[in-house]
């Protein structure tokens, strides 16, 4: 069977980065299809599928859309076409008037809900274009899930203050995961159905919780994110509100998990009040020194509902030095993974050095060459604007790790499955896993957050990234504890 590449440019034909991932996973689920890849333009997307092997036209423009697909023969891009055609549409067929009128589609999220009648719309626009969209759908009777990052904080507060009049829930700006009675959207890892429901400031960290809960047998309900900054005195946790009484009066939640970085000091009592006065127990995972760590609070949760725990899996490196180190570095897909492994870190190396740091340890952008222990969150907003967010292409930190593994260093990553991710995370890190190890002294650590469920398949990724030289942990605490075990007896302490 010959293997064919087929490339096309839809000008002007401009779809969403969530619709777009979505769609270029079902063309690469079609049988026959080797690789798929269905994007907006970008410079850097038409890198990424010049690196895939494609030959992508001169003049494309990132408002034209890029079709990709290698397949065995004819037959298997004819099957393409038609998923692709599907998928573009909506996943239906378009329809006709009983006079044979084509329905113009819908031209305004208001619209689009008088139409289809639905409850929530998600916005995943540029920052700056997103408030109008989100707006008009809280008029139009919708809670929101605003996927979209860089939307100023004075229109969060207006959004969030318009839901609450209307008695809507605004999740975000920048909710990556949510969970409604069981459907994921955005980010979403694959679940079971059970009596938790999370208020999530975070949207690895509620993955973290959500796969710790899952490995454990207890399964989720609702996940409703509200957005990382809903906990700041600025605003004031005003969607964790909503989200938390939603969640109160649902009879099927028997739990509520509240997850965040640490809130303002002046938003953290007022919540209080806020769980206190629920009928539902709530528990809480604000990260932080001296706080629990996110396995400890799923270990909490799972106790609660009188179930048996036990610590979560892990896969130990084929070869294993420890106290030969003398350099940590953690390259992280997610900020809460980031900011909890440098709680866990910084309580025996003292400051780490961060593009988000923790109080007291020194701000570094990541091309900053440091000497010492550094962490980057290459999810941070100033590092995807124009590029897709690291769980979905791993080039960037690819690239930071090469620089990063030098003799003596620990490095330490995340890699985080489910829908929206990438579709197989390993293929990409596991080489370079592999070089960093090969390269000289070096080890590799990565935290793993994901279920059983999830399309990458867990077990083999797992698999993938211990055979190139990683150790690999379902707990991101672990991870970075075992990251820091490895380094050399005099390099521990500076924090005492």
């Amino acid at each position: 069977m010959t293997v064919r590449d087929r490339v096309e440019v839809r000008a002007g034909a401009y779809h969403d980065s969530v619709t777009l991932l979505q769609v270029s996973k079902a063309v690469a689920d079609v049988e026959g299809v080797a690789a798929a890849q269905v994007a907006m333009a970008t410079d850097l997307n038409v890198e990424v599928l010049r690196r895939m092997g494609f030959e992508v036209p001169d003049g494309a423009g990132p408002n034209d859309l890029l079709v990709a697909v290698r397949a065995d023969g004819d037959d298997a891009l004819a099957a393409a076409d038609a998923v692709l055609a599907h998928e573009l549409a909506g996943g239906r067929r378009a329809a006709a008037s009983g006079q044979g009128a084509v329905v113009v589609p819908p031209r305004t999220v208001g619209s689009a809900a008088r139409t289809a009648g639905g409850t929530l719309a998600l916005v995943s626009l540029p920052g700056r274009y997103a408030f109008a969209e989100a707006l008009d759908a809280l008029d139009a009777g919708l809670d929101v899930m605003l996927f979209s990052d860089n939307v100023p904080v004075a229109q969060e507060v207006l959004l969030k203050d318009r839901a609450a009049e209307l008695g809507l829930l605004v999740m975000g700006p920048d909710c990556g995961t949510a969970l409604v009675a069981g459907v994921g959207l955005g980010f979403a890892n694959v679940v079971r159905p059970g009596p938790v429901g999370l208020v999530a400031a975070s949207g690895t960290g509620a993955q973290q919780v959500m796969a710790l809960l899952d490995a454990a047998g207890v399964g989720v309900r609702h996940c409703l994110g509200v957005g990382g900054r809903d906990l700041s005195a600025a605003v004031g946790g005003r969607s964790a509100r909503q989200a938390l009484a939603l969640l109160d009066a649902d009879p099927a939640v028997e739990l509520v998990v509240l997850v965040s970085k640490p809130p303002a000091p002046e938003v953290e009592p007022a919540l209080r009040e806020v769980t206190d006065a629920l009928s539902t127990p709530v528990h809480t995972a604000l990260l932080g020194t001296g706080r629990p760590d996110l396995t400890a609070v799923a270990e909490q949760v799972v106790r609660a509902l009188g179930r048996d725990w036990q610590e979560p899996r892990w896969w130990q490196a084929p070869v294993e030095r420890t106290g030969r180190y003398q350099r940590l570095v953690g390259a992280f897909s997610g900020g809460t993974l980031c900011d909890e492994a440098m709680v866990v870190a910084s309580a025996v190396l003292g400051p780490v050095a961060s593009n988000i740091p923790l109080a007291g340890a020194p701000r570094v952008g990541p091309d900053a060459d440091v000497e010492g222990h550094v962490f980057v969150d290459f999810g941070d907003d100033e590092l995807t604007r124009g590029r897709p967010h690291p769980m979905i292409d791993n080039s960037l930190r690819a690239e930071w790790i090469a620089r990063q593994a030098r003799d003596g260093a620990v490095v330490l990553l995340d890699v985080v499955l489910g829908h929206g991710a990438h579709p197989d995370p390993a293929a990409e890190l596991a080489p370079v896993v592999a070089a960093a190890v090969a390269a000289g002294e070096v080890a590799v650590v990565v935290s793993l957050c994901g279920t059983s469920g999830d399309p990458q398949g867990l077990e083999r990724q797992a698999q993938a990234l211990q055979a190139a030289g990683a150790s690999v942990h379902l707990s991101n605490a672990a991870a970075a504890r075992k990251a820091v075990e490895l380094l050399a007896d005099e390099v521990k302490g500076a924090a005492r």
